[in-house]
């Protein structure tokens, strides 16, 4: 399967696509009107009328918020508006949004949130590069001392929408309506834990924005997925569907190979096997009756995998930090096949990785939690404005596919391609849940996919798996359901995750 998904944009971009609207003959006033009209809708659709403050700010998140005030108080609801600073100060479509608003203004420093059931936050936007001070930091504090509803516009005020992070207080919002695309902070921690539920509205910029804007990261989402061979065809015969190899570890530590040998199998690869060292033969081959297991010596790894016809190899899980894992590892990056590297098969590398990365092609596919990553790229994340960033970075200067791991999985291409995978359940937080992933990407490449598309269609098979899985449900129980969860997005059954497209009527 194949199609579009939303991208993920920059601030810059973001004005850029604004500019591109009213180029293309869409006026400014009614982008911001549609921008109002999306928050004021989804105010009134979750909440019933209370007294309701807005918070205006200096720029167009400022005249957002003139634009809500104005259609919340048409609906009946008892509004009042704060300005941070003069509203004669205001230009262009802000100031002709206040000009429409009727109710009259105070200064915000007489706002206090607890004489409000609901505020809404259109102090400042995406943009912001700097910490809260004066006014707004006080409005902000006043917020977060009070039990009222709190609805960002575009961002919560504080939060530099191109960041992950923010670099001083920021208002922490129920709700946060963002337009046309979504930005950074919407997807990763900590900044996406003060958006709350987070809507996305169109607001009329036209298809053609996109002309000049280069590459863009993507949410990954059902259309944008390649799925495992599930069919009925008669003549399919297992050699067909692959061959995947993994390297098992040291005895008593072979469950997480085993993990990410029964993943590839589930996924599709027709035939899998373990290659196990000597000592690990027996715990490894009384655990799975379908996973086939090998002993394997200290002869040429590439020969091994030569010996098994290896369509594709996941190593590093469980293997052990040593000298024969690294040896393995570049082995088998010489022979070419498609890899995944995963846990220890990154750590290995950790005092060296330039010999890693002179090693690597880009049908390997790297798959580090943050800490992995942090001991291949070290400071990369820090010095980045956000994981899509250092991913990229990381992809281009490994020149393998990179998959960052976490709540908002990131998948860079060493060509400056990249998506975010968000569809995936809280409870994939469980030891192991890493090594079926691992084990679903090397399934993939073992049937052919490209790695960029096996990754990132690996990363969203995973994350519907994890809505399978029952309270307490560990990586073996992910295991379990895994058949479910492929039969649901083969039957095209999309769920709704953790960001929902809404466009405002009229």
């Amino acid at each position: 399967m194949s199609g579009g998904g939303p991208e993920v944009l920059t601030s810059a971009q973001m004005r850029a696509a604004d500019a591109h609207a009213i180029a293309a003959g869409v006026p400014g006033i009614a982008l911001m009107e549609q921008a109002g009209k999306a928050v004021a809708f989804a105010i009134m659709s979750r909440w019933a009328a209370r007294p309701a403050a807005i918070l205006c700010g200096p720029g167009n998140n400022g005249g957002d918020g003139y634009v809500i005030a104005r259609l919340l108080s048409e609906a009946g609801w008892p509004v009042e508006v704060f300005s941070l600073g003069d509203v004669s100060a205001l230009k262009g479509d802000a100031a002709h949004m206040a000009s429409l608003w009727m109710g009259g203004v105070k200064p915000l420093d007489s706002f206090k949130a607890d004489r409000f059931g609901l505020v809404v936050d259109a102090l400042f936007g995406s943009g912001l590069s700097k910490p809260l001070e004066g006014m707004a930091l006080k409005a902000s504090r006043s917020l977060a001392e009070s039990n009222c509803v709190v609805v960002a516009v575009d961002v919560p005020s504080g939060v530099n929408g191109d960041e992950s992070g923010s670099e001083g207080p920021c208002a922490k919002a129920d709700l946060t309506v963002t337009f046309h695309r979504l930005k950074a902070a919407h997807l990763f921690h900590p900044a996406r834990a003060s958006c709350g539920e987070i809507i996305l509205a169109n607001i009329g910029i036209p298809a053609s924005w996109r002309a000049g804007e280069g590459v863009l990261p993507e949410i990954v989402q059902l259309p944008r997925i390649t799925l495992p061979d599930t069919g009925h065809d008669s003549a399919a015969h297992k050699h067909g569907k692959g061959r995947l190899c993994v390297l098992a570890g040291p005895p008593g530590a072979t469950g997480a190979a085993r993990l990410s040998a029964m993943a590839g199998l589930k996924a599709g690869a027709g035939l899998v096997t373990l290659l196990c060292p000597p000592a690990s033969l027996t715990e490894a081959a009384t655990a799975s009756l379908a996973v086939m297991t090998k002993s394997i010596r200290e002869e040429d790894f590439a020969e091994t995998l030569s010996l098994h016809r290896a369509s594709a190899l996941v190593i590093g899980p469980g293997a052990g930090l040593n000298e024969a894992l690294k040896a393995r590892v570049l082995a088998a990056l010489a022979a070419g096949i498609p890899a995944v590297l995963d846990a220890d098969a990154l750590s290995a590398f950790a005092d060296d990785p330039e010999v890693l990365f002179a090693a690597l092609h880009d049908r390997a596919v790297l798959t580090p939690h943050t800490g992995e990553f942090e001991r291949l790229f070290p400071g990369l994340l820090d010095t980045s404005a956000s994981p899509i960033d250092a991913s990229r970075v990381a992809a281009a200067q490994s020149g393998a596919i990179v998959l960052l791991k976490g709540p908002a999985t990131v998948i860079a291409h060493p060509d400056g391609r990249a998506a975010v995978n968000v569809h995936a359940s809280g409870r994939l937080a469980t030891a192991g849940s890493g090594d079926v992933v691992a084990g679903l990407i090397g399934a993939l490449l073992a049937q052919g996919i490209a790695p960029f598309e096996a990754a990132r269609s690996a990363a969203f098979i995973h994350g519907e798996a994890g809505y399978h899985l029952p309270p307490g449900g560990t990586a073996e129980d992910l295991l379990a359901v895994l058949p479910d969860a492929l039969s649901s997005l083969v039957a095209g059954q999309r769920r709704l995750v953790a960001l929902a497209r809404l466009t405002a009527p009229g």
